[in-house]
């Protein structure tokens, strides 16, 4: 059946349905196909299946589709673990070996890195891999009071939609975290707030095993619109003692968030061990959402930084000094540089605690950086870069001669704007893209999380 390609159904389900051969994945985890000329991109369907797919969004060039029925099924098509898989959207991709998703986005990866910077990497370098399960130690959790059946939902939301996913538990959170989904719908409907309820951030963080303390540390941070009633008050202390966890509190903005049960909670906090580091952290302050990958990450950063006594390297986007404080233990001198003062602090916090002082932290407004402002910090024998998804275009784009360091570490969370930024160094700044490969940071999402060693020719 051929259709006008500027026509759109006013209901989906209306829709005919089609056949296509998936060619590849996109940047979103779906299936691309492409019918009569037009590019179809298909949620639910692997590379090189044969599927029957319904249109849910008509362009006039493209289509969002869902997959009804896998007539020809990959080998790398694996069985859902969650139950609730397909109904929320917090993962995309569990219908694929966990293998076969790396080796995806490592393809997306070299894809972005040619596509848009024009760029190859010398050597592709192995894929880090952690745990695939259970890994998430960070996240925001959606709050809806159903009223007409007098529940609670709390979890991520649907896919593709703004209602909270009805689920009771999570795969790919802490399991400590996930077998409080269903306890905390019990809690909230008991609440005079249920309906001024909307958010839940949660984190995870190591216990101070040197104070007898095991297991880990949790903290929720319970996003409320209204007064606590005395009967809220109790509920939400009882729920604290019996889960052993911590509750806390945002009545407005960022810094309303304060502990409300217990008042002297165990601090989260996370380690490096191999480089005998622990970070003190709050619960609403930025972390990486996989522990184990970060540590893997960070020693893959370290072999490709080289750090060495005596020289003097940045950190852009330093966080919580994260990546600072393992090259300080080179015996290096190191600046970093953050946007977020709060973090600032922690990071001086950290250090302190780690009885680092080669380091030295600072705020800056990296995406405002000029040829200027970079030359007044002076010259860096090498850089660390680990942007938010924006990446670091201005900073980059500021490099002269007198600033260019010789050798850059880029951590990207967004292989578009690394390929950006590549193109940048590479056509214009004198660097050549040594080495690339991906950080399965975020299994079974189709978030790309990568490294690159960019040399000075």
């Amino acid at each position: 059946m051929r259709r006008n390609r500027n026509r759109t159904y006013q209901n989906p389900a209306d829709n005919p349905i089609l056949q296509a051969t998936i060619e590849s994945l996109d940047q979103e985890g779906r299936g691309v196909a492409h019918v009569n000329g037009k590019t179809i991109f298909i949620d639910g369907a692997l590379p090189n299946e044969l599927v029957r797919y319904q249109s849910q969004q008509i362009k006039p060039s493209y289509e969002v589709a869902k997959t009804i029925e896998v007539l020809k099924q990959s080998n790398q098509r694996v069985t859902p673990k969650c139950p609730h898989y397909g109904l929320c959207g917090g993962c995309k991709l569990q219908h694929m070996d966990a293998n076969a998703q790396v080796a995806a986005k490592q393809r997306m990866l070299e894809a972005d890195l040619w596509h848009i910077g024009k760029v190859k990497a010398d050597n592709v370098l192995p894929p880090l891999y952690g745990p695939t399960w259970g890994y998430r130690h960070k996240a925001r959790l959606s709050v809806k009071y159903v009223e007409k059946k007098q529940r609670v939902l709390v979890g991520f939301n649907e896919k593709a939609t703004r209602y909270v996913a009805d689920m009771n538990s999570c795969e790919v959170l802490v399991p400590a975290v996930s077998v409080l989904i269903a306890p905390l719908q019990d809690l909230i409907v008991q609440l005079s707030i249920r309906d001024k309820l909307p958010q839940i951030e949660l984190a995870v963080g190591e216990a101070d095993q040197k104070n007898g303390i095991e297991g880990n540390v949790v903290v929720l941070i319970f996003r409320i619109m209204d007064v606590l009633t005395a009967n809220d008050e109790a509920l939400f202390k009882a729920f604290a003692d019996l889960h052993h966890i911590q509750v806390w509190t945002q009545t407005k903005g960022p810094d309303t968030i304060k502990p409300f049960w217990p008042l002297d909670g165990t601090q989260l906090r996370y380690s490096l061990p191999e480089f005998n580091l622990t970070y003190p952290f709050k619960p609403n302050e930025f972390t990486q959402v996989n522990p184990q990958i970060n540590q893997v990450m960070i020693r893959r950063a370290m072999q490709l930084l080289n750090p060495q006594a005596g020289e003097t390297i940045a950190d852009f986007f330093c966080g919580i000094g994260n990546f600072t404080l393992p090259i300080a233990r080179s015996g290096a001198q190191i600046l970093g540089l953050e946007g977020l003062a709060n973090l600032v602090d922690r990071a001086n916090e950290s250090a302190q605690l780690n009885n680092i002082n080669s380091v030295k932290f600072g705020v800056a407004d990296l995406f405002k950086m000029t040829p200027e402002s970079l030359a007044e910090l002076g010259a860096f024998d090498r850089w660390l870069i680990d942007p938010p998804r924006d990446g670091g275009f201005e900073l980059v784009k500021a490099i002269t001669a007198e600033t260019a360091p010789k050798l850059i570490v880029y951590v990207s969370c967004n292989p578009a704007t690394l390929a950006r930024d590549a193109g940048l160094l590479v056509h214009e700044k004198g660097y050549r893209l040594s080495a690339a490969g991906v950080i399965n940071m975020f299994p079974h999402t189709a978030h790309v999380e990568s490294i690159a060693l960019f040399e000075k020719v």
